[in-house]
């Protein structure tokens, strides 16, 4: 007669070496990832792609072809894909070259303070976002006795209306982005700077080599695969910008669109005015922007070349 027991152990051992096989281990240690993936990423964009070709209304869909495509060549899409783009590439040029040297300089042994220093310029990254675009909303007022209106007062300057000015308002943005990445990156610089071996630099030296010449012929190439990923996060960080502008200006309105954004004008047409095919048009397009910029700039650096 069998035994219920004995089978139910023998089946248990087999399950237990079919998971802890060396072929079969790796693939569920991966299996949550590749699920939430599959569930939280891949499907989503599945569903945007196919509504982008549709006019989505509460309990009614209907196809449109490519309608909501051709319906972005407008003034205001393009406003701001170049607000996206130009916050982008300000936050790039500020955001990669100054958390690296800064970087540079708390990693030496002769920097007094070091882990003050790295303990403090980390802190605007835990300060939320609301939190902190509320304050610099309070910093850029308009009254002249806002902060940046006091300062330009010493110099002898007019009260300026910072959020009303291209140019300023962007100042502003961009201010608030160094604020409060700059620790950030310097902490992703630092884990590459500490993988350098010492010996390395010791030896340049004593054959001659300035501070920088081998901060440029040492440092920058063995920190290059950490420059890429936050050249990377840094380029999606610049395009998916979205809470900043709208708590700067306190709605998604900015005046004459100075502080719209992609993800401002998805939300403005998916959300404020009920449009979620054209909505998700804009997401599709910013998508495929997004991954464009990203491949360019890692074949442009050597990422997907073979090492010889």
């Amino acid at each position: 007669m069998n035994n219920p027991n004995k089978k139910s152990a023998e089946a248990h051992r087999g399950l237990q070496s079919f998971l802890y096989s060396p072929k079969i281990a790796p693939y569920v240690f991966i299996s949550p990832f590749v699920l939430v993936f599959i569930v939280f990423f891949i499907y989503p964009v599945i569903s945007t792609g196919i509504m982008s070709f549709q006019t989505v209304l509460p309990g009614k869909t209907e196809f449109i072809g490519v309608e909501n495509y051709t319906n972005l060549f407008n003034p205001t899409f393009l406003k701001a894909v170049q607000n996206s783009v130009v916050y982008t590439i300000l936050t790039l040029v500020l955001l990669i070259p100054g958390p690296m040297i800064l970087a540079c300089f708390l990693n030496s042994k002769n920097m007094i303070g070091k882990n003050f220093f790295r303990s403090t310029l980390f802190i605007p990254a835990l300060t939320s976002a609301v939190v902190a675009t509320t304050i610099f909303r309070l910093i850029f007022g308009e009254l002249s006795g806002s902060l940046m209106n006091q300062i330009i007062g010493l110099f002898g300057f007019k009260p300026i209306k910072w959020l009303r000015i291209q140019e300023t308002s962007f100042a502003a943005l961009v201010f608030l982005a160094c604020w409060r990445w700059t620790g950030v990156n310097i902490l992703y610089f630092l884990s590459g700077l500490q993988n350098i071996p010492e010996e390395v630099n010791e030896s340049a030296s004593l054959d001659g080599a300035t501070v920088w010449q081998r901060f440029f012929y040492i440092t920058m190439p063995m920190l290059r695969p950490i420059t890429i990923y936050v050249l990377t996060i840094s380029i999606y960080g610049g395009m998916s910008m979205f809470t900043e502008s709208y708590m700067l200006w306190g709605s998604n309105k900015s005046p004459k669109d100075m502080g719209l954004t992609i993800i401002g004008y998805l939300y403005r047409q998916g959300w404020e005015q009920n449009n979620i095919g054209f909505g998700c048009a804009i997401g599709i397009v910013l998508l495929l922007f997004a991954l464009l910029l990203n491949f360019a700039q890692l074949n442009l650096f050597g990422l997907f070349r073979k090492e010889e």
